[in-house]
């Protein structure tokens, strides 16, 4: 079977990008050979000539645009010799367009070229590689390169998105951020950059909003040293890591309500873990040097988190997490959510007999089951321990 107009147009329409790169980097490009399956002498020619028909239908010469059908001479069995094609080629960039129906997208292509070429030569690099890019972005280039050159004059500016003074809508870079990260990373110097970072916001130093760490001081002298204005604070995380209190014990809890009913303790916070949040903690230098306590629930989740945690700060110690704590409370154990992790990395001896005994029978028992009056105990013989 001869190739048909349709299957042209593909294999054409695959050509597309080719194209884009040979034009943005001047590379000839036309005239564009079509690979087809030539006709052999044992065809049947009945089929060849249906073929034929529609074949030159969809060509220049009828249609005025697209492919050119070059004919030759061939001997075929039993019908002679007849005129077959030897090739099939877009002779010019219009015809190929034309055909593609891409005149008025590549018309547009070349102009934001022009406009990036014009206000950002930084980027013909970049160009090259990404013409999809500046197909895609069509609309929008003049405000993407109005907020380029903004980060150009101010690297790494501190502020939130919707406070940057740049002439554009307040939800533009929100709504390009893929794009802008590209195009950021191309032109700004690399000591502006945070290459680590995959967020915006942290990539180039803009403010965003920060989780927020939430402490328990159990230890009135502490509010009086520290002047804090309450003993239950939020703050973000990155003023968390510059309060420097490595010189006191953190009491960190899995359930919410056991942080906030955390008994007294002299030289003590309570922090509000919120399960595998603790990961957020892992940036806070100054926590290596603390005497740190973790109590979450007995189950094979609270153990990941225990083992977790351990991992940051090697020092952390459990609390109720011991076979004696459930066993005291057997009666309120539920079953727990399913596990497949069998092995964990930082655990002691006990813990992980403990941890494998939850995770092979699916058990739990939710640390705010444990009778306040037993965590008091728990805590008061920690103090005179310690």
């Amino acid at each position: 079977m001869l190739i048909t107009p349709t299957e042209i147009r593909q294999k054409a329409e695959r050509k597309y990008w080719a194209y884009l790169r040979a034009w943005l980097t001047n590379v000839p490009f036309f005239p564009l050979n079509i690979p087809f399956r030539k006709v052999k002498a044992s065809d049947d020619y009945r089929t060849i000539k249906t073929g034929m028909e529609i074949l030159l239908r969809g060509s220049k010469s009828q249609q005025g645009f697209g492919y050119q059908v070059d004919l030759q001479p061939r001997s075929m069995r039993q019908y002679g010799t007849q005129s077959l094609p030897v090739s099939i080629s877009f002779e010019t960039e219009s015809d190929y367009l034309k055909l593609i129906q891409k005149q008025r997208e590549v018309a547009i292509f070349k102009k934001n070229v022009s406009l990036i070429r014009a206000n950002l030569p930084q980027l013909a690099t970049w160009l090259t590689d990404s013409p999809k890019q500046v197909i895609h972005q069509a609309e929008v280039w003049p405000d993407l390169l109005t907020v380029c050159h903004y980060f150009l004059q101010n690297p790494r500016p501190n502020l939130y998105l919707r406070e940057l003074p740049i002439p554009v809508h307040t939800k533009f870079i929100e709504e390009h951020v893929g794009i802008l990260r590209e195009l950021l990373t191309e032109i700004l110097p690399p000591d502006t950059i945070n290459l680590a970072e995959t967020m915006f916001e942290k990539r180039f130093g803009l403010r965003y909003d920060e989780a927020l760490i939430r402490l328990q001081v159990l230890d009135n002298e502490l509010v009086k040293q520290y002047s804090f204005i309450s003993s239950d604070i939020s703050l973000p995380l990155s003023q968390f890591s510059q309060l420097n209190l490595s010189q006191h014990r953190f009491i960190i809890t899995e359930n919410k309500m056991n942080f906030l009913t955390l008994p007294a303790m002299p030289h003590s916070f309570g922090l509000w873990g919120g399960g595998f949040r603790v990961k957020l903690l892992k940036t806070v230098p100054w926590l290596t040097n603390c005497p740190i306590l973790y109590w979450g629930d007995l189950d094979a989740q609270g153990f990941q988190i225990l083992s977790q945690l351990r991992g940051y700060f090697p020092q952390t110690e459990s609390i109720m997490m011991d076979r004696a704590t459930f066993e005291r409370f057997q009666p309120f154990v539920v079953s727990g959510t399913p596990s497949k992790v069998e092995r964990l990395a930082h655990l002691t001896v006990d813990e992980h007999a403990m941890f494998s005994h939850l995770s092979s029978h699916n058990l739990r028992l939710e640390q705010e089951r444990i009778q306040h009056g037993y965590v008091v105990e728990q805590f008061a013989n920690l103090a005179l321990s310690g």
